[in-house]
Protein backbone atom coordinates (compact mmCIF):
# COMPACT_ATOMS: atom_id res chain seq x y z
CA UNK A 1 0.00 0.00 0.00
CA UNK A 2 2.97 2.65 -0.50
CA UNK A 3 2.08 5.86 -1.79
CA UNK A 4 3.85 8.84 -2.85
CA UNK A 5 1.73 10.60 -0.95
CA UNK A 6 4.16 9.80 1.87
CA UNK A 7 6.98 11.95 2.06
CA UNK A 8 9.32 10.62 4.68
CA UNK A 9 12.13 8.64 3.00
CA UNK A 10 12.78 4.96 4.18
CA UNK A 11 15.85 2.83 4.65
CA UNK A 12 15.60 -1.21 5.34
CA UNK A 13 17.00 -2.63 8.68
CA UNK A 14 16.90 -6.73 8.09
CA UNK A 15 14.74 -6.50 5.37
CA UNK A 16 11.86 -4.24 6.96
CA UNK A 17 11.50 -0.93 5.88
CA UNK A 18 11.49 1.76 8.72
CA UNK A 19 11.30 5.47 8.19
CA UNK A 20 14.01 7.84 8.74
CA UNK A 21 12.63 11.07 10.76
CA UNK A 22 12.49 12.99 14.00
CA UNK A 23 9.23 12.19 16.06
CA UNK A 24 8.50 15.73 14.84
CA UNK A 25 8.71 15.10 11.35
CA UNK A 26 6.90 12.14 11.98
CA UNK A 27 4.27 14.44 13.56
CA UNK A 28 4.23 16.65 11.28
CA UNK A 29 3.42 14.56 8.50
CA UNK A 30 0.82 12.41 9.78
CA UNK A 31 -1.01 15.55 10.87
CA UNK A 32 -0.42 17.08 7.31
CA UNK A 33 -1.73 13.40 5.35
CA UNK A 34 -4.75 13.07 7.55
CA UNK A 35 -6.30 16.45 5.81
CA UNK A 36 -5.47 15.36 1.98
CA UNK A 37 -9.01 14.93 0.72
CA UNK A 38 -10.29 13.16 -2.23
CA UNK A 39 -8.15 9.62 -1.60
CA UNK A 40 -9.83 6.71 -2.85
CA UNK A 41 -8.34 4.23 0.50
CA UNK A 42 -6.38 4.85 3.47
CA UNK A 43 -3.13 5.11 4.75
CA UNK A 44 -1.60 2.32 6.88
CA UNK A 45 1.30 2.74 9.74
CA UNK A 46 3.11 0.53 11.82
CA UNK A 47 5.81 0.95 15.54
CA UNK A 48 8.32 -1.31 15.06
CA UNK A 49 10.45 -2.68 17.38
CA UNK A 50 12.60 -6.15 18.05
CA UNK A 51 9.86 -8.21 18.48
CA UNK A 52 8.63 -7.34 15.59
CA UNK A 53 11.27 -7.64 13.12
CA UNK A 54 11.89 -11.20 14.43
CA UNK A 55 8.07 -11.78 13.63
CA UNK A 56 8.88 -10.81 9.83
CA UNK A 57 12.09 -12.14 9.92
CA UNK A 58 9.70 -15.94 11.11
CA UNK A 59 6.62 -15.48 9.32
CA UNK A 60 6.73 -14.25 5.28
CA UNK A 61 3.05 -12.97 5.01
CA UNK A 62 4.02 -10.76 8.14
CA UNK A 63 7.31 -9.12 6.39
CA UNK A 64 4.96 -8.68 3.32
CA UNK A 65 2.37 -6.73 5.42
CA UNK A 66 5.37 -4.28 6.57
CA UNK A 67 7.15 -4.17 3.09
CA UNK A 68 3.78 -3.01 1.30
CA UNK A 69 2.38 -1.01 4.21
CA UNK A 70 2.32 2.71 3.81
CA UNK A 71 5.33 3.53 6.12
CA UNK A 72 6.69 1.91 9.39
CA UNK A 73 8.22 3.75 12.21
CA UNK A 74 11.14 2.34 14.59
CA UNK A 75 9.74 2.26 17.85
CA UNK A 76 12.31 0.47 19.41
CA UNK A 77 15.40 1.82 20.49
CA UNK A 78 18.22 -1.12 19.64
CA UNK A 79 16.72 0.07 16.13
CA UNK A 80 18.82 2.75 16.42
CA UNK A 81 21.83 1.32 17.47
CA UNK A 82 22.46 -0.36 13.93
CA UNK A 83 23.64 1.96 10.92
CA UNK A 84 22.37 0.62 7.74
CA UNK A 85 25.12 0.17 5.18
CA UNK A 86 23.63 2.93 2.47
CA UNK A 87 22.13 5.84 5.36
CA UNK A 88 22.37 7.29 8.79
CA UNK A 89 21.04 5.45 11.88
CA UNK A 90 17.51 5.76 12.47
CA UNK A 91 15.73 7.93 14.80
CA UNK A 92 13.66 6.62 17.49
CA UNK A 93 9.96 7.03 17.27
CA UNK A 94 8.21 6.00 20.06
CA UNK A 95 4.59 5.21 19.71
CA UNK A 96 3.92 6.26 22.83
CA UNK A 97 4.79 9.87 22.21
CA UNK A 98 3.95 10.07 18.80
CA UNK A 99 0.20 9.46 19.41
CA UNK A 100 0.13 12.06 21.86
CA UNK A 101 2.19 14.46 19.93
CA UNK A 102 -0.28 13.98 17.26
CA UNK A 103 -3.32 14.26 19.34
CA UNK A 104 -1.64 18.11 20.53
CA UNK A 105 -0.25 19.02 17.02
CA UNK A 106 -3.40 17.85 15.34
CA UNK A 107 -5.30 20.10 17.17
CA UNK A 108 -4.29 23.37 14.99
CA UNK A 109 -6.20 21.16 12.00
CA UNK A 110 -8.64 19.92 14.05
CA UNK A 111 -7.78 16.15 13.11
CA UNK A 112 -10.85 13.42 13.75
CA UNK A 113 -9.24 10.94 16.05
CA UNK A 114 -11.06 7.32 16.61
CA UNK A 115 -9.72 5.17 19.24
CA UNK A 116 -10.23 1.25 18.47
CA UNK A 117 -9.16 -1.49 20.90
CA UNK A 118 -8.80 -1.99 24.72
CA UNK A 119 -11.75 -2.10 27.13
CA UNK A 120 -14.58 0.25 27.21
CA UNK A 121 -13.10 1.25 30.71
CA UNK A 122 -9.68 1.88 29.75
CA UNK A 123 -11.23 4.09 26.64
CA UNK A 124 -13.30 6.31 28.88
CA UNK A 125 -10.09 6.71 31.08
CA UNK A 126 -8.10 7.60 28.09
CA UNK A 127 -10.70 10.02 26.17
CA UNK A 128 -10.98 11.50 29.76
CA UNK A 129 -7.06 11.49 30.20
CA UNK A 130 -7.00 13.30 26.42
CA UNK A 131 -9.28 15.49 26.79
CA UNK A 132 -7.21 16.90 30.18
CA UNK A 133 -3.64 17.04 28.32
CA UNK A 134 -4.80 18.21 25.29
CA UNK A 135 -7.96 20.56 25.74
CA UNK A 136 -10.25 20.45 22.22
CA UNK A 137 -8.48 17.30 20.84
CA UNK A 138 -11.14 16.27 18.45
CA UNK A 139 -12.05 12.69 19.57
CA UNK A 140 -14.74 11.69 17.06
CA UNK A 141 -15.41 7.99 18.44
CA UNK A 142 -14.27 4.92 20.07
CA UNK A 143 -14.61 1.19 20.15
CA UNK A 144 -14.01 -1.73 22.17
CA UNK A 145 -13.72 -4.82 19.70
CA UNK A 146 -14.46 -8.71 21.26
CA UNK A 147 -11.49 -10.21 22.86
CA UNK A 148 -11.99 -13.23 20.07
CA UNK A 149 -12.56 -13.14 16.30
CA UNK A 150 -15.11 -10.86 15.22
CA UNK A 151 -17.50 -12.05 12.84
CA UNK A 152 -17.88 -10.13 9.72
CA UNK A 153 -21.43 -8.14 11.31
CA UNK A 154 -19.09 -7.03 13.27
CA UNK A 155 -15.96 -5.90 11.37
CA UNK A 156 -18.68 -3.76 9.45
CA UNK A 157 -21.07 -2.62 12.38
CA UNK A 158 -16.91 -1.26 13.56
CA UNK A 159 -16.03 0.21 9.89
CA UNK A 160 -19.51 1.91 10.03
CA UNK A 161 -18.91 3.45 13.17
CA UNK A 162 -15.55 4.84 12.04
CA UNK A 163 -17.00 5.76 9.03
CA UNK A 164 -20.36 7.30 10.24
CA UNK A 165 -17.60 9.30 12.52
CA UNK A 166 -16.03 11.34 10.10
CA UNK A 167 -13.02 10.31 11.47
CA UNK A 168 -9.60 10.99 9.74
CA UNK A 169 -6.77 8.99 11.78
CA UNK A 170 -7.80 5.53 13.27
CA UNK A 171 -5.42 4.68 16.39
CA UNK A 172 -5.45 0.58 16.73
CA UNK A 173 -4.37 -1.00 19.99
CA UNK A 174 -5.06 -4.61 19.37
CA UNK A 175 -1.51 -5.85 20.80
CA UNK A 176 1.16 -6.79 17.86
CA UNK A 177 0.69 -8.48 15.91
CA UNK A 178 -2.93 -8.75 15.46
CA UNK A 179 -3.26 -4.63 15.45
CA UNK A 180 -0.99 -4.91 12.19
CA UNK A 181 -3.54 -6.84 10.39
CA UNK A 182 -6.50 -4.94 11.58
CA UNK A 183 -4.65 -1.67 10.28
CA UNK A 184 -4.02 -2.95 6.96
CA UNK A 185 -7.50 -4.01 6.74
CA UNK A 186 -9.23 -1.33 7.67
CA UNK A 187 -6.80 1.17 5.26
CA UNK A 188 -7.49 -1.03 2.58
CA UNK A 189 -11.64 -0.77 3.18
CA UNK A 190 -11.63 3.09 4.74
CA UNK A 191 -10.07 6.37 3.69
CA UNK A 192 -8.15 7.30 7.07
CA UNK A 193 -5.08 6.95 8.57
CA UNK A 194 -4.59 3.60 10.29
CA UNK A 195 -2.12 3.33 13.13
CA UNK A 196 -0.97 0.24 14.83
CA UNK A 197 0.29 1.99 18.28
CA UNK A 198 0.46 -1.01 20.58
CA UNK A 199 0.40 0.03 24.08
CA UNK A 200 0.01 3.66 24.08
CA UNK A 201 -3.89 3.49 25.14
CA UNK A 202 -2.44 2.10 28.13
CA UNK A 203 0.10 4.55 28.94
CA UNK A 204 -1.76 7.51 27.81
CA UNK A 205 -4.76 6.67 30.08
CA UNK A 206 -3.05 5.42 32.72
CA UNK A 207 -3.47 1.68 33.19
CA UNK A 208 0.17 1.25 32.87
CA UNK A 209 3.31 2.77 34.11
CA UNK A 210 5.55 4.29 31.55
CA UNK A 211 9.08 3.17 32.01
CA UNK A 212 11.45 6.23 33.13
CA UNK A 213 12.69 9.04 30.51
CA UNK A 214 16.40 7.71 31.55
CA UNK A 215 15.57 4.02 31.44
CA UNK A 216 13.94 5.26 27.50
CA UNK A 217 16.73 6.75 26.73
CA UNK A 218 19.32 4.02 27.57
CA UNK A 219 17.26 1.33 25.63
CA UNK A 220 15.95 -0.71 28.11
CA UNK A 221 12.72 0.19 28.60
CA UNK A 222 12.11 -3.66 27.20
CA UNK A 223 13.43 -4.98 30.21
CA UNK A 224 11.45 -2.91 32.43
CA UNK A 225 7.82 -3.65 30.77
CA UNK A 226 9.35 -7.31 30.54
CA UNK A 227 9.65 -6.89 35.05
CA UNK A 228 6.68 -5.39 35.07
CA UNK A 229 4.60 -8.31 33.05
CA UNK A 230 6.85 -11.00 33.12
CA UNK A 231 4.57 -13.97 32.67
CA UNK A 232 3.31 -12.08 29.59
CA UNK A 233 5.88 -10.73 28.39
CA UNK A 234 8.59 -12.71 28.49
CA UNK A 235 8.74 -15.11 25.56
CA UNK A 236 8.44 -11.89 23.19
CA UNK A 237 11.70 -9.56 24.71
CA UNK A 238 13.92 -12.69 26.16
CA UNK A 239 13.18 -14.96 22.75
CA UNK A 240 12.26 -11.98 20.27
CA UNK A 241 15.45 -10.14 21.14
CA UNK A 242 17.28 -13.14 20.65
CA UNK A 243 15.78 -13.64 17.16
CA UNK A 244 16.14 -10.01 16.06
CA UNK A 245 19.96 -9.76 16.78
CA UNK A 246 20.26 -13.31 14.91
CA UNK A 247 17.93 -11.61 12.08
CA UNK A 248 19.99 -8.19 11.79
CA UNK A 249 23.27 -10.29 12.05
CA UNK A 250 22.04 -12.41 8.98
CA UNK A 251 21.16 -9.76 6.72
CA UNK A 252 24.10 -7.71 7.41
CA UNK A 253 26.15 -10.88 6.36
CA UNK A 254 24.47 -11.40 3.37
CA UNK A 255 24.58 -7.76 2.23
CA UNK A 256 28.52 -7.98 3.00
CA UNK A 257 28.78 -10.35 1.17
CA UNK A 258 27.28 -8.94 -2.34
CA UNK A 259 29.01 -6.81 -4.56
CA UNK A 260 29.61 -3.40 -3.83
CA UNK A 261 26.52 -1.10 -4.70
CA UNK A 262 23.88 -4.74 -4.98
CA UNK A 263 21.53 -4.45 -3.04
CA UNK A 264 20.42 -7.33 -1.42
CA UNK A 265 16.63 -7.70 0.10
Amino acid sequence: MRSQAFQLPAQELAGVPLVQASLRDATEELCRLAKVQGRPRGFSFHLVNAYTVALAHRDDRYAKLLATSTANFPDGKPLTWWKPRSGKRLQQVRGPRLFEEVMNVGRESDVRHFLLGATEETLSQLEASLQARHPGVNIVGSFSPPFRTMTQDEIRHQDKAIADSSAEIVWVGLGTPKQDWEVERIASELPVLAVAVGAAFDFSAGTKRRAPEWISKLGFEWLFRLLSEPRRLWRRYLIGNLVFLWAVARHRSRTDDSPEGVRVD
